[in-house]
């Protein structure tokens, strides 16, 4: 898994759960940030959401189920 195609599947399930736009919700979550295994063995991505409290919280419930499913991202 990459990046952009966990963005995209955290954009496409906020829209679908919470509505707005696609944009919207891609401006809210960021940039994903990728780290080194060997600094980050079990999970190596972070996420940093600049919304409301109360998007950033939709977003942060989400990043924490994406991670136990997807603890580590390719470049």
């Amino acid at each position: 898994m990459t990046a952009d195609k966990l963005i995209d599947l955290i954009v496409t399930r906020l829209v679908r759960d919470h509505g707005r736009s696609k944009h919207h919700w891609r401006k809210v979550v960021g940039p994903i940030r990728l780290y080194t295994r060997e600094t980050h063995p079990h999970c190596n991505w972070a996420a940093t959401p600049s919304g409301t409290f109360q998007e950033n919280a939709a977003v942060e419930t989400l990043l924490d189920d994406w991670r136990m499913r997807y603890p580590l991202l390719s470049g």
